[in-house]
């Protein structure tokens, strides 16, 4: 059994997003003759602080996210988005499994520093472990033996979305009142989007 942390990679970025998102708003407005090199940022700025988030659905981000299957039952019901996800039932977890460190748990790297509480945790996981393998040695398919498998084990999900649905995302998400493993992944994600794709997420803050 091993434990990770759970983290994201973006995979892909808008190309010239901003210059596409100002091509699609200044088309509502047949503004198209004001485009210059570096219009789009105060023109994309506008958009958002407006609220015609309609224009900001031409571009896309594709994040990849290693967390656990308990956060992707809730990542998947954000219905405008596309998903490809690490399948259970044809995946055959045959080596050392991983499950994703619960964010309350504490930093104690030894066993013995556990609390009472972790070490039923890490129990659990360790015995479906063992159960599952089990059930693989006694002719179950990884179909049937990932009955058992909990919320914490490790899964990939690689999610699309436009930048509208991105924003959507990101205020239930981060949110302090959404789900402390959800938050854990979200905030980091939307700090580094910030970064790299101008104007569009600078008004969220949490």
């Amino acid at each position: 059994m091993k434990i990770i942390k759970q983290y994201h990679q973006i995979l892909s970025l808008p190309e010239n997003g901003l210059q596409m998102l100002e091509k699609a708003g200044r088309t509502c407005y047949k503004s198209e003759d004001k485009i210059t090199h570096d219009s789009a940022e105060k023109f994309v700025d506008m958009l958002v602080r407006r609220e015609h988030h309609a224009m900001i659905e031409f571009a896309d981000m594709i994040v990849k996210f290693v967390t656990n299957r308990g956060v992707t039952h809730e990542l998947v019901r954000h219905r405008h988005c596309s998903f490809a996800q690490e399948s259970t039932r044809y995946v055959k977890y045959e080596g050392e499994m991983e499950f994703i460190k619960p964010v309350w748990w504490s930093d104690h790297s030894d066993t013995q520093g556990k609390t009472p509480a972790e070490q039923i945790w890490m129990t659990s996981m360790e015995r479906a472990e063992s159960d599952y393998k089990t059930l693989l040695r006694n002719g179950w398919k990884a179909q049937q033996a990932r009955e058992i498998l909990p919320n914490s084990l490790k899964t990939e999900i690689v999610v699309k979305a436009n930048i509208r649905e991105w924003r959507h995302i990101f205020n239930l998400r981060c949110a302090k009142t959404s789900h402390p493993q959800m938050v854990e992944l979200m905030l980091p994600l939307l700090k580094e989007a910030q970064k790299k794709i101008p104007v569009v997420f600078d008004d969220l803050i949490f």
